[in-house]
């Protein structure tokens, strides 16, 4: 539905219908209206529109929920809004719905991979549009990949690139000798130790991130994984302090953590297929990548002192994924500064950056770590 349309419809609800500006539109004169104009509206929204008329007892509803649901604000409002009209949802689900085209049926998979209850379902089938792409995800994997070939051009190897003694010397991994070069806590994400490291997590990235993107948006995604990625490299500053980081895994097992809770949390609402069956493949995916970081960080390294990077960036994604994530992913209808769990967890986070920072002010000379040299 264009903006032009449900603007009409508010201001016929409000001058016609609400002369007084009480704020409240009886639900006869709003059937009257959506019986005038449903023919307009996109089905899906109708039929929530309908519900919520019939799930009024008191015979009123509130003006400003109709324009939030019209203009999908997220808010409180919208949110009452989209649940009281679920509870009240009839007919088919978006599911048996036939003769969609390509896109849609597109949009309908994805909608089926992320949202837990059918009237977020319905409501975001109607109103994506492809404008704005996934571009986070996409402009990430491109980037990663783009590196990755340059630096297997330079260094003439694709399999365990850290084996080769120049694969450190790029200001783009982070070391603990440079940690005062403050991108590297954010760069290193972009270097990868070999092909076998890159394929997993851009599958990964690629499969979960989009979809993700698709129905929450660039925003909201991009906290996730940029948290993810700084939150990787602080944890191994602290618990790791004489290793290296590089990969994209911090971003990575934010974001599939994140989903994977939000799946198990609302499990009888999710209708994605073979579930069950997706999600231990997941975990397989994971436990693979992160067993292979294990083994590499205590594999005899290509260039001692200095060990092979660390596998705690993981661990740190994983802690973003299943706190912040979860919060993030979890109210698809609301918006993320009307959620008090969210500043808990970000106030969390904040704290954690803050004496992370500090601890690599000030712990290295207290606890005189022997750092390996620069490369």
């Amino acid at each position: 539905m264009t903006k032009s349309l449900w603007q009409k419809l508010a201001d016929l609800l409000e001058e016609k219908y609400d002369p007084e500006n009480s704020g409240f539109i009886s639900t006869e004169q709003f059937r009257d209206l959506l019986a005038t104009h449903g023919s307009e509206l996109d089905p899906h929204k109708l039929e929530v529109l309908l519900a919520l008329a019939d799930g009024n007892a008191d015979g009123k509803i509130c003006y400003q929920d109709f324009v939030n649901l019209m203009s999908n604000k997220r808010s409180n409002s919208f949110r009452r809004a989209i649940l009281q009209g679920s509870r009240q949802l009839k007919g088919c689900s978006l599911r048996d719905e036939v003769g969609l085209g390509l896109s849609q049926r597109l949009v309908r998979h994805v909608a089926y991979e992320t949202l837990p209850r059918e009237v977020d379902r319905k409501w975001y089938f109607d109103s994506y549009t492809y404008c704005p792409p996934p571009w986070f995800i996409l402009a990430i994997t491109i980037a990663e990949v783009a590196v990755f070939m340059y630096y297997g051009i330079q260094l003439d190897r694709l399999v365990l690139q850290v084996s080769s003694p120049s694969f450190l010397k790029s200001p783009l991994p982070y070391h603990p000798q440079l940690r005062s070069q403050a991108w590297r806590y954010f760069s290193y994400v972009f270097m990868h130790t070999g092909i076998e490291h890159l394929s997993l997590n851009m599958a990964m990235q690629l499969l979960v991130g989009v979809p993700l993107e698709m129905v929450h948006g660039a925003l909201r995604i991009g906290l996730i994984y940029v948290c993810g990625v700084l939150a990787g490299s602080l944890a191994v500053s602290v618990t790791d302090m004489m290793a290296p980081v590089v990969g994209s895994s911090g971003g990575v097992y934010a974001l599939v953590s994140a989903h994977l809770a939000n799946v198990v949390m609302n499990w009888s609402g999710m209708k994605c297929q073979f579930k069950l069956f997706r999600m231990a493949m997941a975990l397989v995916c994971m436990s693979v990548e992160f067993g292979r970081a294990v083994w590499l960080r205590f594999y005899p390294p290509a260039f001692p002192p200095c060990p092979n990077p660390s596998f705690v960036a993981h661990l740190g994604g994983v802690l973003v994924g299943l706190t912040l994530g979860v919060v993030v992913l979890q109210n698809y209808e609301q918006r993320l500064q009307e959620q008090s769990l969210f500043w808990i967890f970000f106030c969390v986070y904040t704290l954690f950056v803050l004496c992370a920072v500090f601890w690599n002010v000030f712990a290295y000379s207290l606890l005189d770590v022997r750092i390996p040299p620069a490369p």
